[in-house]
C-alpha cells in the first residue's frame, strides 16, 4: 500500500509547485502517522525532504495563447472617446437599454461581454457588477432604468 503516500506527496508536490514552493516535507508523528507538508514539521520526526526543481509543465493550448493574446492587444488599445454599453445577448436589461438609447436616437458603441473583446473592454472598465453597464466621458451606469438614462443623459440627447 505505498502507492497512496506517494500519490499523497505527488499531489502536495503539484500544490505546492502551483504555490511556488518547491519543498515538501514528509514527517512521522509520535503515533506513527506519516503527514506531508510544505513547512518543516513541529513535532514528530522529519522523515524526508523532498524538493522539485524544473517540473514538468503541460504547454498551453493554441487557442489559449491566441486568446491571452488578443485580450493583450485590446488592453493596450486606446479608449474611445463615445458611450459604450456592455451587454450580453442573454440579459434582459441590456435589450432595455438598447431600446431606449435606440429610441432617443443615442450613438453608442456596443460590446458583447461574451465575446473576448468585450470581456476584455469591460475588465478595463471596472465592470463586475453587472451588466448593462454604460460608460462614457462622465457617464457611468451599471443596470438599467430609464429614468436613470434619461437623466445622466439629458446633455447628450441630439
Amino acid at each position: 500500500m505505498k502507492t497512496v503516500p506517494a500519490l499523497i506527496a505527488i499531489a502536495f508536490a503539484c500544490g505546492a509547485w502551483a504555490q511556488g514552493s518547491d519543498t515538501v516535507y514528509r514527517s512521522v508523528g509520535p503515533d506513527g502517522r506519516v503527514t506531508y507538508s510544505q513547512t518543516p514539521p513541529s513535532q514528530g520526526k522529519l522523515d524526508r525532504k523532498l524538493e522539485f526543481e524544473k517540473l514538468p509543465a503541460t504547454p498551453l493550448p493554441a487557442y489559449l495563447l491566441q486568446f491571452r493574446q488578443d485580450v493583450s492587444r485590446e488592453a493596450q488599445a486606446p479608449q474611445p472617446t463615445g458611450l459604450r454599453l456592455f451587454s450580453a445577448t442573454w440579459c434582459g436589461y441590456c435589450k432595455q437599454a438598447k431600446a431606449w438609447l435606440n429610441a432617443n436616437g443615442m450613438a453608442y458603441e456596443e460590446l458583447d461581454i461574451d465575446k473576448s473583446a468585450g470581456l476584455a473592454g469591460f475588465r478595463q472598465a471596472g465592470g463586475g457588477g453587472g451588466v448593462p453597464l454604460l460608460v462614457g466621458p462622465q457617464v457611468r451606469l451599471q443596470g438599467f432604468t430609464a429614468e436613470a438614462y434619461a437623466t445622466a443623459l439629458a446633455k447628450r440627447r441630439p
